[in-house]
This record gives structure tokens, sequence and C-alpha cells, in this order.
């Protein structure tokens, strides 16, 4: 049976691709087949004459089976903006991203999304992060930096989680900051007050080594 999730964060920059990764890599322990997709990108390079982003070829490299660049990341923008401004003449339609993920949902028995930014970020003039999260009817992964400020803004994202109707699989912590004061006080505080599974800690890791990452993953 084909199963997929939707992976948010807190804000932008919070570790949602490593967590992404790590999951698709333990799938892949599992012995399920997996692919990813980031329908959304911004801060894209020009490759060949084609914008690519690097979150979106890390997915990619990580897929169970090949899959072309164009069905990972359908919507790649140059400037490190949010997405409504930076695609302002190629907006993003919820209608390709739903096709894009039900081809994808074809090919591996799992298939992971990935937004951008946080939930309520806009993607287009008219729609954010949540509302590509209901089209797609996921569970969703709410991924956590662990620093200052953090437990505010993962209540903030969990409640809003809640309230779009959407499921809360459980959340994953990812430590961003080495020097971080009281560590696993904040760990600990979370786990208190986000009523969903902790599906792991990602600790601090100078060079990523996703299949490291992947044991601290428990779903």
């Amino acid at each position: 049976m084909q199963q997929g999730y939707f992976i948010t964060g807190t804000d932008t920059n919070v570790g949602k691709t490593w967590s992404t990764v790590a999951l698709m890599r333990y799938f892949k322990r599992q012995g399920k087949s997996v692919v990813g997709m980031k329908p959304v990108a911004s801060g894209c390079f020009m490759e060949k004459g084609s914008l690519r982003n690097l979150d979106a070829l890390l997915i990619q490299e990580n897929a169970s089976v090949p899959v072309t660049y164009d069905v990972i990341n359908p919507y790649a923008y140059l400037l490190p903006v949010s997405p409504h401004i930076a695609g302002v003449d190629n907006p993003v339609d919820l209608a390709v991203v739903s096709a894009t993920f039900k081809q994808l949902s074809t090919l591996a028995d799992i298939v992971l999304v990935e937004g951008v930014g946080g939930w309520y970020a806009p993607i287009n003039n008219q729609h954010d992060v949540s509302d590509m999260a209901q089209t797609l009817g996921l569970p969703v992964i709410l991924v956590v930096a662990i620093k200052l400020g953090c437990i505010n803004h993962a209540r903030l994202t969990f409640q809003a989680i809640g309230q779009s109707g959407l499921a809360c699989a459980g959340w994953i912590g990812v430590c961003t900051e080495p020097q971080l004061l009281c560590l696993d006080n904040n760990i600990h505080t979370l786990s208190a007050v986000l009523n969903t599974p902790l599906l792991g800690i990602l600790p601090y890791m100078n060079a990523m080594d996703f299949d490291v990452l992947s044991r601290q993953i428990n779903l």
C-alpha cells in the first residue's frame, strides 16, 4: 500500500531536507521503495540551461528509482526570496503539484513531499504551504530546529497543522547549533508541549552522514 508524508518546518533553514533524506534512508532500511519531491524551491542555480536546487538534487539522488528532475521540483525559481515573489512570472499551480505527486505515487511505496519555508509561507498570491499540504492530503511531519525560540515556533506551527484538519504524524528535532545551551531541556519541553510523537533527534554534524541520521529516526 502506497504511503506518503508532507515534511514542513517551523521556518526556513531548519533542516527539512536533512530530515527528508534521513527519512528516505530510513524507509529504504525498512525494505521499502521511496521517492521524494520538493515541489517549490527558490534560490536555484543555472545548470546547462535549466534551473536546479541543491536540496531537490539531494532528494533526487536518494530516490529508490530514477526520477527526472522536473518531476521532483516542478517549480524552480532563481531568486532566493519567497516563492510568491520569485515565481511571479510562473506561479505555482496546485493542480500541477497534485498531478506530479500522483505520478510519483506510481513509482514507489512511499512518497515524501518537502515544503518550502514555514507552514504559512506563500507560494503564490492566493496560496501558501498549508494549502499545498491540504491539496495532497498527506499526514504531516514537523521539523523543528532546536534553537532559541523554537518552542514558541513549534507550538504555533503544530497548532496550525491541527487547524488545517491534517494529521501530524510526529516531529523531528534537528540540532543546528552546536553550542546551544540547555539542549536537552529544550527537547524535553518540546516533547511535553507537542501532542505528537517524537520521531527522532538529528545530531549536529559538520558533514552530513545520512546513514547515521537515518538511524535516529523511528516512525
